[in-house]
């Protein structure tokens, strides 16, 4: 594998020589413009690329468009798309990267909760699992109505709504109606009987007034790959335009979703040797998972001296079972959300644009493990209000959301002879309700509580807390061109005030009060020179500040009062300086890029989980110093001729501690020196795809070496190469059936086994936790679809 590193690096590095020595007259691009295409190619060529490199940016910016979404698994997140981008870490447990609680994406070294990510400019928080402040890609748009997504793997844009973007930003643009009136239709059916649809209406321009619209809806139904138990999701978008002409437009869309999801069984190195890979949860088979329960009960009262509460019953567990955490009678994910928001588009005059954008978000979630770690108590009450005559071994524990935050995103623009400048800002207001509760479950062999329903009638609330944002953004930039346009430059900075407030309601050892981040000045600069019309240099300067999150279950709310306390004058917001630089060439068929950059990541936050994740318990956090990053990233794009194109990328990534930590008790936690855990050191990623408009095939494969699942490095996953494919066919010229489309799938198609998702559970300092998930066997799925 080291040679294939080479030898990919060598490629770009010989096409990127040639390229510019021999480039040709193009436009150019500002930093704020779409990148210009070459005057050896048609003028809509980067809308047939694989991956458009961002020409034009003085950052590391790439872009995925709808037509190579679409070339994967029809219902697919929009993230997986972006999996074969340099740089970017995406780990899944269903072919779909879908399922909430394994998806995790990283750039650069930074977890998806040190991301920015918005749709249409409208913040999405940092869509970790019980996302506080937002929603995951996957639930807030169909997948088909997504036009393309921005990667910028170092640093976003200044005027990006986000908090939390130590890292990068990944930034999703929904589709625009259509001119024309139009029906699309969608099936799909494979593997583990999964079955989608997906129907879109479009209005077309109504009488020719600039008004369009759409109406669409995208229904998921799937059976788990290993277990028992369904995968679900209803959705609906609509969104609507008015083209006012010179004047600018209105737009307005509505997104709802209600996703359900059976999870899958976090695993541990112990649980995998003893019980494979194919380990879940015992959906269906409840019966054994109150004797386990029960087992379990009767082995902590004989440890404590006290009588067996379930005689009989023994503290032996079964042949092959060796804790009680090795599988969990069930565990589910419930979320419905509702997202909308209209924005004004005016063209106040030749030189000022304005640009505003009103949103709202509401959602209602629950998260849910069915419980050994507390029995059912006498007089506890069923769904339907009546008491629970026999109380079983286990109960019904969940974590409960509701989200209700609106907010307001502005921006000015004037351009004025060689300067564009741009200022504007964001507020907005959250107000974030969380509880852990318990539902009572009856001793029998069916389970009297459905998994994937919102439960009523709890017989114990451990916390229940209302947590309160209030976030506060402005930034000011200027793009200067000079030179006859070569040489682009852009500077500003922005500034935040984020206040977090939490008041325990029924507080179970957790905490409240008030803790804020504010940093009224944080630079940016960058610069792009056009060595020749189709070559460019590009550098970057950028300084973030994360703030705090208010929450229960992570950040500095999630520990004790008395550690709160103790750290709320003292904690610091994590921090990050970016540097980066590199060259872009565009020649005819080609398209590639090398970028090199450091980060220094400081007042670096530890979460300490305690315990096993169905537990619950409180964690400790505190500020532990820096990590130091540098890296580099290629990429290619080659047309081969013009319906086969080649694109390839290799990343390399060296994150590490800064400095070593020790627990109050003396133990090592962090060891100076140490790999940064979930971070591969190498990533090579290839794509083939071959597309006339009536032929499609498409293969990628993907390398990524291993990642650390400890703190101290002493737990780490090997690295492992997945393959996809997919092959379709359109009909062309047959009356009726022109435009008809049928397209196969084939995901992880050498049926390769290995750990997907680590740190579903967060991380440890070392040794072995239940903490990973295993990826998907070889899935395969058929689509057909037309348009009228």
């Amino acid at each position: 594998m080291k040679m294939s590193f080479r030898l990919l690096a060598g490629v770009a590095c010989v096409a990127l020589l040639p390229a510019a020595a021999f480039a040709a007259d193009t436009a150019v691009a500002t930093d704020a413009a779409a990148p210009a295409a070459s005057s050896d190619a048609p003028a809509d060529d980067s809308s047939q690329e694989i991956v458009v490199l961002g020409f034009g940016k003085s950052r590391q910016v790439q872009e995925i468009n709808a037509a190579d979404i679409a070339r994967i698994v029809p219902g697919a997140s929009p993230l997986k798309a972006i999996e074969k981008l340099p740089g970017v870490n995406f780990q899944a447990a269903d072919p779909f990267g879908a399922y909430e609680w394994a998806v995790r994406i990283s750039l650069r070294g930074f977890n998806q909760n040190q991301l920015g990510f918005t749709l249409d400019g409208v913040p999405l928080g940092d869509m970790s699992y019980g996302n506080v402040n937002g929603l995951h890609i996957s639930r807030a748009i169909i997948s088909e109505n997504v036009a393309r997504t921005e990667v910028a793997q170092g640093a976003g844009a200044l005027g990006t709504a986000s908090t939390s973007n130590l890292g990068g930003t990944i930034q999703f643009f929904s589709d625009s109606p259509k001119e024309k009136m139009g029906l699309t239709v969608n099936g799909s059916y494979g593997a583990d009987d999964t079955e989608r649809a997906y129907v879109r209406i479009d209005s077309g321009d109504i009488g020719g007034s600039g008004l369009k619209g759409y109406l669409s809806y995208a229904f998921l139904h799937a059976d788990k790959w290993k277990g028992d138990g369904p995968q679900r999701q209803h959705q609906v978008n609509a969104k609507i335009v008015e083209d006012l002409g010179d004047l600018g437009s209105i737009s307005a869309f509505a997104n709802f979703s209600d996703r359900r999801e059976t999870d899958y069984q976090d695993l541990s190195y112990d649980i995998i040797r003893r019980r494979g890979l194919r380990d879940d949860n015992l959906t269906g088979n409840y019966p054994l998972a109150v004797e386990l329960a029960k087992i379990y009960q009767n082995q902590v009262a004989f440890s404590q001296g006290k009588p067996e509460p379930w005689f009989g019953e023994g503290i032996v567990f079964p042949a092959g079972f060796g804790t009680v955490d090795d599988e969990y009678a069930d565990a589910g994910g419930l979320r419905r959300d509702w997202l909308g928001g209209v924005t004004f588009d005016a063209h106040l005059t030749p030189e000022i644009n304005l640009k505003a954008t009103g949103y709202y978000h509401n959602n209602k979630g629950q998260g849910s493990w069915i419980t050994p770690y507390q029995p059912t108590p006498a007089g506890a009450l069923n769904q339907d209000g009546t008491v629970i005559a026999d109380p079983g071994a286990l109960s019904f524990r969940t974590t409960e959301y509701r989200i209700s935050r609106g907010g307001l995103i502005g921006a000015a623009t004037w351009e004025h002879g060689p300067n564009t400048f741009e200022i504007g800002g964001w507020f907005e207001s959250n107000s974030f309700d969380q509880a852990r509760r318990y539902y009572g479950l009856d001793d029998s062999d069916v389970q009297s509580r459905p998994t994937l329903d919102f439960q009523s009638n709890p017989f114990l609330t451990s916390w229940d807390g209302k947590y309160d944002t209030q976030t506060w953004q402005y930034h000011v930039e200027d793009t200067l061109k000079l030179l006859d346009d070569k040489l682009v430059l852009n500077g500003g900075w922005k500034g935040v005030n984020v206040i977090n407030t939490a008041n325990m309601r029924v507080d179970g050892g957790l905490a409240s009060g008030q803790i804020s981040a504010r940093d009224w000045f944080q630079p940016q600069a960058g610069l792009v020179y056009h060595v020749t019309p189709n070559a460019e240099v590009f550098g970057d300067y950028t300084e973030n500040m994360r703030a705090f999150v208010s929450s229960a279950t992570t950040g500095p709310f999630s520990t004790t009062q008395v550690g709160f306390n103790a750290i709320a004058g003292k904690l610091k917001p994590e921090r990050s300086k970016t540097a980066e630089g590199g060259v872009r060439v565009h020649y005819g068929p080609l398209q590639a890029s090398a970028v090199g950059y450091y980060v220094n990541f400081s007042n670096r936050l530890l979460v300490i989980t305690n315990g096993v994740g169905i537990q619950g318990l409180a964690n400790t956090l505190a500020n532990v110093g820096s990590v130091h990053t540098y890296g580099a990233e290629l990429s290619v794009n080659y047309r081969i001729l013009n319906p086969l194109s080649i694109f390839a990328s290799y990343s390399y990534n060296s994150s590490k501690y800064e400095n070593t930590v020790i627990d109050a008790a003396g133990k090592l936690q962090v060891n100076k020196g140490d790999n940064v855990v979930d971070t591969p050191k190498n990533m090579v990623k290839g794509e083939v795809v071959y597309d006339d408009g009536q032929f499609m095939f498409r293969m990628g494969a993907d390398y990524m070496s291993k990642r650390y699942v400890t703190y101290t490095n002493d737990v780490s996953v090997k690295g492992r190469v997945l393959v996809d494919a997919s092959a379709g066919y359109t009909i062309r010229g047959m009356g009726a059936l022109d435009g008809l489309n049928v397209t196969a799938n084939v995901t992880n198609l050498f049926d390769k086994k290995y750990i997907g998702t680590i740190g579903s559970n967060g991380f440890v300092a070392s040794g072995d936790s239940q903490t990973m998930l295993a990826g998907a066997p070889r899935q395969w799925f058929v689509s057909v679809k037309k348009s009228f």
